[in-house]
């Protein structure tokens, strides 16, 4: 999937608490990836589709030091991911296992990955932070992936952080976190979203003023009349 540029500027804009409100009113609610936070702080906003793997258990005989040799592996992976995807990757919420380190991010970075984001941890810290390549997950470890993990695939749906993610679903990452938009509602999210943004800023200014929050966030009909009115005056 190739998100057009005037989406991914728009969703720059747009932060994953909004989008997750304008997702529950359309009736998502598991949209924001657990564990998947950001690894260095101010690390940007930035949106992509997703580029999804999956490890599973460890299993002696498959997850071995010989097996980042093996045609399925994180190796050969990188090398399918496009430019400007975010990679997700499934690994169960291990935290003891570092799926990545700088060598492979370091990688990433070269063909233009936009972000990582997992619900485990990466390990070699310095290194990946050395890199540059903006990483969300849940923390860091000394040991290599196959201490407690075995991959198994990439372009896949998968669970990541206790949410379904299927190739090319859109990624937008920021301080809060991880947030997944299916790619079918793309167009009304980011429509309504940017409503949402405008209206919730205006109510800002209200609150500023010194209004009382109930009636006005949530909005009743005499506010939602007097938000009408600021945005004819405005336009």
């Amino acid at each position: 999937m190739t998100l057009d540029a005037n989406t991914i500027e728009t969703l720059k804009g747009i932060t994953t608490a909004t989008l997750t409100t304008v997702l529950l009113k359309k009736g998502l609610r598991n949209v924001w990836l657990r564990g998947a936070m950001p690894l260095r702080p101010g690390q940007p906003r930035i949106v992509g589709p997703a580029f999804t793997l999956r490890f599973v258990p460890a299993r002696e005989d498959l997850a071995t030091p010989a097996s980042w040799g093996s045609p399925i592996s994180t190796r050969a992976a990188i090398e399918a991911m496009p430019e400007g995807c975010i990679t997700v990757v499934d690994s169960m919420g291990v935290a003891d296992a570092g799926i990545f380190g700088d060598i492979l991010c370091a990688r990433m970075k070269k063909r233009g990955v936009a972000a990582l984001v997992t619900d485990g941890v990466v390990r070699d810290l310095d290194g990946v932070l050395g890199t540059g390549l903006p990483v969300w997950c849940s923390g860091a470890a000394a040991p290599p992936s196959v201490a407690g993990l075995t991959f198994v695939g990439w372009q896949e749906s998968i669970g990541c952080g206790g949410v379904c993610v299927v190739p090319d679903d859109v990624i937008v990452v920021d301080a809060d976190g991880a947030v997944l938009i299916p790619q079918a509602l793309v167009g009304d999210v980011v429509a309504e979203a940017v409503e949402q943004e405008k209206m919730e800023a205006w109510i800002v200014t209200e609150v500023e003023r010194g209004v009382p929050l109930p009636g006005l966030y949530p909005m009743n009909d005499e506010t939602k009349a007097r938000y009408a009115a600021f945005k004819a005056g405005r336009g």
